[in-house]
């Protein structure tokens, strides 16, 4: 590859990055209402699904730019994270063990790095210069209630009694030519800090970066824990300080190499119906409501700006694939950590958006010893937000393989003795289920596929080659099985 991984510091360099791995597909004069969604949605369902950079739309100029589809496979997660570019599913979920944690043990030492200029300040437009629709928003699903700036997005807040900025990716749909809502889950921890400024200060400062390296998306995506910026361990992915600069008008981090960030303030008394929206249970969620409003004072941003798009949807939907693989890590390392032993896999699966479905697999070691998997699992706070199901399967059952994993169900489980519910779990206000007004809990079950314990000595052998004859007719028949 000619760009090498050290090499790749923005967004432009990423994209040179994944156009020399043939992973790069340009598409011209398609229309920001519904042609940006729709293709990006055909594309998300090919076998390999390669990025999708738009230009030449619609009523904008050439340059004015939207990019989807940035870590739909393995081969660009894998550059993104910084791991490598010619990785398959199965070396990319080797190469990730136990980086979350290597990141996370090492993330105060790359604290995020002040600077004074970057090429985000190419253009700095304020109060009445700004308009967000300069930019090619798109109208990402029919029946999307209107504009979504922020999907690719990373959302800065701080807390005001430590300073500790944190990142999260809350949808942003476009209110007015200054304006635009936020959408936050009352439990994220932006929310939180949103709720202490207003209690102390009667407002609260944001910013968000609208386009730049895909790794930040990730990082804002995933539960890093409280405390830990999102900054310092994307710092600590790089192996580098991500350099920033202190916005204009509320101090908070503007990320020097982005493509555009917005700054501004959050007022209680500042909201607007917001939604509904395509969200990444598949479905319309939530509805519409009134939601908090960034009075946007300052947009920083390059000339000729990518807005970088990760529309959610029926899955697979543009970010699915990364979530799956980046939760299946974490809640490894997080279930490994807890001194459980004989954990073999873990996979977060893509249908439940790789939060709702999780499948374990474990060599049983005790009586209880699945039971106690899945119980742990279903709560770590890796795995816990609207998690519904953990099925717990032997260590011969491939995780990854929702096939192999009902099988096992269908198989191995009882299900008047082997299916744990349990109640008032966390839950979502995009959960098609949740009832309006609601406290947004949820109900998952623990389901536990693995051969009964007092039974494995004598449980029926499994009718299938053994891998040794499978690897003797691959070798013997190559043009015939090699592909399978």
């Amino acid at each position: 590859m000619g760009v090498s991984i050290d090499e790749i510091v923005d967004l432009r360099t990423w994209l040179n990055a994944v156009r020399e791995i043939g992973d790069l597909r340009e598409v011209r004069g398609a229309d920001w209402h519904l042609e940006i969604g729709a293709a990006s949605e055909v594309n998300y369902r090919l076998p390999s699904p390669a990025a999708l950079l738009f230009d030449d739309i619609a009523s904008y100029p050439t340059g004015m730019r939207v990019l989807t589809g940035s870590m739909s496979n393995a081969r660009r997660l894998g550059l993104t994270l910084r791991l490598g570019a010619e990785l398959d599913d199965h070396a990319l979920v080797r190469a990730l063990r136990g980086k979350p944690g290597e990141w996370l043990r090492d993330h105060d030492k790359y604290p995020a790095r002040a600077v004074d200029s970057g090429p985000v300040l190419e253009i700095v437009e304020r109060d009445d210069e700004i308009d967000l629709l300069r930019f090619p928003v798109p109208t990402w699903h029919e029946s999307d209630g209107g504009r979504y700036i922020g999907t690719g997005c990373a959302v800065f807040t701080t807390d005001p009694d430590t300073g500790v900025v944190n990142a999260g990716a809350y949808r942003m749909q476009v209110q007015g030519d200054r304006t635009a809502t936020i959408n936050i889950e009352s439990g994220k921890h932006g929310a939180m800090h949103i709720r202490e400024w207003f209690a102390k200060h009667g407002r609260a400062p944001i910013t968000a970066s609208l386009g730049g390296d895909p790794l930040m998306v990730i990082a804002a995506g995933t539960e890093v824990p409280t405390g830990v910026s999102e900054l310092d361990y994307v710092g600590s992915i790089l192996g580098r300080p991500v350099e920033i600069i202190p916005g204009e008008v509320t101090g908070l981090p503007v990320p020097a190499s982005a493509e555009i960030v917005v700054e501004g303030w959050l007022r209680p008394d500042r909201t607007a119906e917001e939604g509904p929206f395509g969200e990444w249970t598949g479905y319309y969620s939530g509805g519409s409501e009134q939601v908090l409003m960034l009075d946007v004072e300052r947009v920083y941003r390059r000339s000729d700006p990518i807005l970088l798009g990760t529309p959610p949807g029926k899955p697979p939907h543009d970010y699915s694939y990364m979530r799956s693989v980046m939760k299946s890590s974490m809640i490894l390392d997080s279930l490994i950590a807890t001194g459980l032993p004989e954990v073999r896999g873990v996979w977060a699966h893509e249908e439940g958006g790789g939060r709702q479905l999780v499948a374990v697999a474990i060599d049983q070691k005790y009586a209880g010893h699945a039971r106690q998997a899945g119980l742990l699992t279903s709560q770590l706070p890796t795995a816990a937000y609207m998690n519904k199901f953990v099925i717990v399967v032997d260590g011969d059952v491939d995780t990854r393989s929702l096939s192999e994993v009902m099988w096992a169900v269908c198989t191995r489980t009882d299900p008047a003795k082997d299916i744990e519910i349990l109640h008032q779990t966390w839950g979502s206000r995009v959960d098609p289920l949740a009832d309006a007004g609601a406290p947004r809990y949820n109900t998952r079950a623990v389901i536990d596929a693995c051969r009964p314990y007092e039974r494995l000595a004598d449980f029926p052998v499994v009718a299938e080659a053994s891998q040794a004859l499978r690897e003797r007719v691959i070798a013997k028949w190559p043009d015939l099985l090699g592909g399978r």
